[in-house]
């Protein structure tokens, strides 16, 4: 009976014990796939997390570009806005420098103004006293213009081929050349030392201040001449205007009172064709002119 008894309670425990190992199995299966569980939503909340990290990280990042860059343009603009003040400062110093020198121009200008006018005053003044004693001298040269040409009418006489046109006293070249020839003749010489003589006396009365000359001016007709010594009418007026002159300086007139001119037969008194015609416009003038 013991025995039945043991073999009956031993068979009772076995079944106890798989269904607790069973349960303790289940149980470590549950939490096994608990964790497992856990282990899997951990993970993807896990990876999701880093997603988002590496999500934050970069926005942060951005964030951290655009603050840098928002820092740069500030400064920049910061350093613009200090240039400005700067350059705004320096254009109005230009300005004030500019107005200054504009102002001392403008007083120069001023005062340059009025001694232009002070001056063009003046200059009017003289002009006005040169005026009148040009004028002055003018009329006094006329006078003694006309009385040499006085003097020598009654020296000279009233010959033929002696005359006074205008403000000239003329000779007829014939009076003093031959034809084709600038050396004096005897009766030219002696016409010449009249006028020398009339000349140095007039000289003496003209006053030092009056300045003037004896012009002696040599014309021809329009006949071409061609010899060995003058190829040229121009040649021959004024080699006959050179001689006057030279005999006029043996017989003491100054030399810087008289001038020698040719002017060939381009000055014509008469210009027709015609032996008279001719005969008038070769000839020697004598004009006292101021210098």
């Amino acid at each position: 009976m013991p025995l039945a008894r043991r073999k009956r309670s031993a068979i009772n425990i076995w079944p106890g014990f798989v269904d607790a190992l069973a349960t303790v199995l289940m149980v470590m299966l549950f939490v096994l796939m608990v964790f497992v569980s856990a282990q899997f939503f951990l993970g993807h909340a896990l990876s999701g997390s880093e997603q988002a990290k590496q999500k934050l990280t970069h926005e942060l990042a951005a964030l951290a570009d655009q603050l840098t860059m928002t820092k740069q343009a500030n400064s920049d603009l910061l350093t613009s806005l200090n240039n400005a003040d700067r350059q705004k400062l320096t254009m109005e110093e230009e300005v004030s420098q500019v107005r200054l020198e504009l102002s001392r121009l403008s007083q120069a200008l001023s005062l340059s103004e009025q001694q232009v006018t002070d001056q063009k005053v003046q200059l009017d003044q003289m002009g006005a006293k040169l005026n009148r004693a040009l004028s002055n001298q003018v009329e006094e040269l006329k006078r003694y213009r006309s009385e040499f040409f006085g003097r020598l009418q009654q020296v000279l006489g009233n010959r033929p081929g002696i005359r006074i046109e205008g403000d000239r006293f003329v000779f007829q070249s014939e009076l003093l050349f031959d034809t084709g020839s600038a050396e004096l003749g005897e009766d030219g010489l002696a016409q010449v030392r009249q006028l020398a003589v009339t000349m140095a006396d007039l000289h003496k009365d003209i006053p030092t201040n009056l300045k003037w000359v004896l012009r002696v001016d040599g014309h021809t007709d329009k006949r071409p001449i061609s010899t060995g010594k003058y190829r040229s009418n121009w040649e021959l007026s004024t080699a006959r205007a050179l001689t006057v002159v030279r005999t006029l300086i043996a017989y003491g007139i100054p030399p810087d009172r008289l001038a020698a001119t040719g002017f060939g037969e381009f000055q014509p008194l008469d210009k027709t064709d015609s032996d008279a015609a001719w005969a008038r416009n070769r000839r020697i003038e004598l004009r006292l002119d101021q210098l």
